[in-house]
């Protein structure tokens, strides 16, 4: 006769536990998604409405957060190869990322990356180099970027359409072809990265995308359907005004915000 056992209990209550741990370890690998963190403008003071600028104090508070608690920060061009080769990324790895090529990307953020030595890509808007507002980076604030080693260029467009609304092929393709002659031109490097503006694709889109000769492109958040690993569709995470708590950017830069708010919708 089978005989319950104070001894028996426990075995029964350690294996449980083991089996529920390792349910939790396969759920927390399964669903972690690499924080490809966005940027926009970073300028002394934040207008609370513009959700596309961060303030300098915060800006520098959430890179000495990542430097201070060893967050692997590592390029945009890295992860895509490390995705590629299916070779396991460690937790609290982080990627950053600028959409537009302001000026003050140059004048504020680069000297907090310099500081810090955190990597950083920004995606520039062809066109809107050099414009004669002066709001946006000239060749030569990218050139002394990209020559010290932290910041690499990928494409925005040559003049920033919402893609899926451009009907031309011939426009499509002047928009991604050209965009990547025309900065490999510039930059006298191979310009890998592409960035969609707003975010919007579509399938032929994203195909003309890798045809185009790019080795990955960032969305923002394209929805759960699609991979995590799909390297045409890197999913990203803005950070805004809101975001100046670092608990908000902990959680932001945790790798399951991404999950937590597709699940929501």
């Amino acid at each position: 006769m089978f005989k319950i056992t104070p001894k028996k209990i426990l075995q029964v209550f350690s294996l449980t536990l083991l089996v529920l741990a390792v349910a939790f370890i396969c759920f927390l690998q399964s669903n972690y998604i690499v924080p490809i963190i966005m940027y926009h403008s970073v300028k002394p003071v934040s207008d609370p409405n513009d959700r596309l600028c961060v303030s300098l104090d915060k800006f520098e508070s959430q890179m000495r957060f990542l430097k201070h608690y060893r967050y692997n920060v590592i390029t945009l061009e890295q992860l895509g190869g490390l995705i590629r080769e299916g070779k396991k990324i460690p937790f609290r790895t982080v990627v950053i990322t600028f959409d537009d090529g302001y000026m003050d990307n140059y004048t504020y953020a680069f000297p907090v990356l310099k500081k810090y030595g955190l990597p950083a890509t920004v995606f520039l808007i062809v066109d809107e180099v050099e414009r004669p507002l002066g709001d946006r980076l000239g060749w030569k604030q990218i050139q002394k970027m990209q020559d010290s080693g932290l910041v690499t260029f990928g494409s925005h467009t040559v003049t920033h359409p919402w893609l899926p609304e451009v009907k031309s092929e011939v426009a499509l393709r002047y928009e991604i072809f050209n965009s990547k002659s025309i900065l490999e031109e510039k930059l006298k490097r191979q310009v890998n990265c592409f960035s969609y503006p707003g975010g919007r694709f579509n399938e032929h889109i994203k195909d003309l995308v890798a045809r185009a000769g790019y080795k990955l492109a960032v969305a923002t958040s394209p929805g759960k359907r699609y991979s995590k690993n799909d390297l045409f569709l890197l999913k990203r995470t803005r950070i805004s005004p809101k975001d100046g708590n670092l608990f908000f950017f902990l959680v932001k830069t945790s790798g399951y915000y991404g999950f937590a708010k597709e699940k929501g919708k």
